[in-house]
């Protein structure tokens, strides 16, 4: 079966400065119900996501090649999960590609409420204070709605994502604690 690829027209975005964090969710995060980690779980945080049930879809994209290819992406540095804990019990979380001052988010799963909301928030901050600026969700969804993206035709869409794409990629295995994480390394 061939790897599928999807280039939606207009482009949904968030950008990492224009974060919106509705109230009751940045309560959740500071109440920290969850511990938030990174690249810890990859294999388990795409699973998960295949494994979700979704409104209206009947089965998944996530397939064993495509898990396959994006493990490939994570141990070549370049594609990373967030994760979200309750003890050691993963609840929650998302998976996707960063190259330059992007990064692709490609699904998330939640077995717990606000779990992968909180991982989400989480990466965005954290890569924005790292110079990674566009976090291309693809599509709007309601889950991703409430967070201040917006909709980009296609040739805005590929002229900012041409700028980003000029910058040092954050490459190798990510830590919420890796401040002085250089670009590249």
């Amino acid at each position: 079966m061939p790897i599928l690829w999807h280039s939606p027209d207009p482009r949904y975005v968030i950008l990492a400065d224009k974060l919106h964090v509705p109230r009751s969710l940045e309560k959740q995060l500071r109440r920290a119900p969850y511990r938030v980690e990174l690249d810890h779980r990859f294999r388990e945080v795409m699973t998960s996501c295949a494994r979700a049930r979704r409104p209206g879809q009947r089965g998944t994209w996530i397939t064993r090649d495509m898990v396959s290819a994006y493990v490939r992406l994570h141990e070549l540095g370049l594609a990373h999960s967030a994760e979200a804990y309750d003890g050691d019990e993963l609840v929650g979380g998302l998976y996707g590609v960063s190259l330059g001052g992007a990064f692709f988010g490609e699904s998330m799963f939640a077995r717990a409420p606000d779990a992968s909301k909180i991982a989400f928030v989480t990466l965005v901050r954290w890569l924005g204070s790292r110079g990674v600026d566009l976090i291309d969700c693809q599509v709007e969804t309601a889950h991703t709605a409430r967070f201040g993206g917006e909709h980009w035709p296609r040739a805005r869409y590929l002229a900012e994502l041409t700028s980003r794409l000029d910058r040092p990629t954050l490459r190798g295995r990510w830590a919420l604690s890796d401040a002085g994480m250089l670009p590249g390394a």
